[in-house]
């Protein structure tokens, strides 16, 4: 099945379009971008060079895809935005391409991104993320697959979110956020664990408590996350949810978030 791309859409005949998009009036994509099957290009989307989309995206008015990476050490090198499947991207979102020669800003699959959302050059997003209105991301991040970030959230440059954890609104954060968390508040602490999320993604009842007896070590003890991490090794029940915690802990280079 052919793509129904409007004439007064401005597309680059060196672009890869596949099958069964629909491109509406005034869209404008440059040359090197490569468009999966049965995407959906709303009126005023810009999608510049580098960009990489998968099947079944749809992009609304007046975002823009792959933008020039707002970095001092930008030289113009050429890197790419890589986007997975069946992504939303809602209106005026912005995603930047990356810094350097051969690098990746990547949204994985199955994400929603809400009006105004950007995220910096080098982002790494995993998959089933939930990003509200106005979220601004900045550039080096990760962020893990099923995090929420409440609306008005800033995340700061070179920090992490954790698999199934959730940022409530208006909060900026400068360091690490673990995973199956919620957290909240400026400054930012630990605010629970996140129990109808984790509940959601599958992990049952008996490991939900595990997290719960994981994080009062971690948050509630009186010593150091890293020997915190230690006692987590040896007085909770092993298991992927847990051991994710501790790597992910042990692997901070920015600080987790403070303790209550």
């Amino acid at each position: 099945m052919s793509s129904e791309i409007s004439p007064k859409a401005e597309v680059s005949p060196k672009a890869k379009i596949g099958n069964g998009c629909k491109i509406f009036p005034f869209v404008y994509i440059e040359d090197d971008v490569e468009i999966g099957d049965n995407c959906i290009i709303f009126p005023f989307v810009s999608l510049l060079n580098g960009t990489r989309i998968g099947n079944g995206n749809k992009i609304h008015q007046c975002s823009v895809i792959g933008a020039l990476p707002q970095d001092f050490s930008f030289v113009g090198e050429k890197s790419e935005c890589i986007l997975g499947d069946n992504n939303i991207i809602r209106e005026n979102v912005v995603i930047n391409r990356a810094t350097h020669r051969g690098c990746q800003t990547i949204i994985g699959s199955n994400n929603f991104l809400m009006e105004g959302v950007h995220i910096s050059h080098d982002t790494k997003v995993g998959d089933h993320c939930i990003f509200s209105y106005g979220t601004k991301v900045a550039g080096d991040c990760e962020i893990a697959n099923h995090a929420i970030f409440g609306s008005g959230v800033i995340q700061k440059t070179h920090t992490r979110v954790g698999e199934a954890a959730t940022i409530q609104a208006s909060t900026n954060f400068d360091r690490d956020i673990p995973p199956y968390i919620i957290a909240g508040g400026n400054p930012i602490a630990y605010g629970g664990v996140n129990t109808s999320i984790c509940e959601s993604i599958g992990i049952d009842e008996k490991v939900r408590k595990h997290i719960a007896n994981a994080y009062r070590l971690v948050f509630h003890g009186q010593t150091s996350i890293f020997d915190a991490c230690i006692q987590v090794d040896l007085q909770v029940p092993d298991s992927a949810e847990i051991r994710n915690i501790v790597e992910f802990i042990r692997n901070t280079n920015e600080g987790i978030i403070s303790k209550l």
